[in-house]
């Protein structure tokens, strides 16, 4: 059995993906060991709970108002994964937190995150918005996903394990276009986890 957790900061639909996809055998060995957020009030914790699953809630303001550092954090968080709940593979799945090596180097080429934008084009938070001002701009014609390995704390841009063009229609909104990538996502994300991590 693979043992991974989930990182997440908020609502928790591609969580909600892997959930589903563990529940009706997509991801054969795989179990979601915990599921942590930086958020108190994110509803992907709720997800978790509902489906029996540990949860984390463990915030960097609280860390360093105790009197840690950014980098102790990482590596408690890291160790905390490692010896409480024998995590092997790390998922960051809406996780709004730049990890350092700290956090990292405990867990080479075994840290996974999902951005919404192809390589290259529009790291960070906004990126869906950004791509649809683009397209509004004509600078573009389409947008997509990403999935990819965090080797260091470079932003959205570490080897990339899929990736899958979103096309941009002439009658989208911002609306209609932000729920297809996440449809994308739900479903490229719970397909590179199969590629991954499921025995053959």
């Amino acid at each position: 059995m693979t043992r991974i957790a989930v990182l997440i900061s908020g609502s928790g639909t591609n969580l909600q993906a892997i959930i589903d996809a563990v529940a009706t055998g997509q991801l054969p060995g795989v179990e979601i060991a915990v599921v942590v957020s930086n958020r108190k009030a994110a509803y992907g914790l709720q997800r978790a709970r509902q489906a029996s699953i540990p949860t984390e809630y463990a915030p960097l303001g609280a860390y360093r108002r105790a009197g840690g550092t950014r980098r102790e954090y990482d590596a408690h968080l890291a160790q905390r994964l490692h010896d409480a709940y024998g995590v092997e593979w790390i998922v960051q799945a809406g996780w709004m937190h730049l990890f350092s090596m700290s956090f990292l180097q405990h867990y080479p080429n075994r840290v996974i995150n999902l951005h919404p934008a192809l390589p290259g084009a529009f790291p960070g938070m906004h990126a869906i918005q950004e791509a649809w001002e683009a397209y509004q701009q004509g600078t573009l014609t389409h947008t997509g996903i990403m999935i990819h390995l965090v080797p260091d704390k470079g932003v959205d841009n570490g080897p990339v394990i899929a990736q899958e063009i979103v096309p941009i229609h002439a009658d989208d909104t911002l609306e209609t276009l932000e729920a297809r990538v996440h449809e994308t996502e739900h479903r490229l994300l719970v397909q590179t986890l199969h590629d991954l991590l499921c025995p053959s």
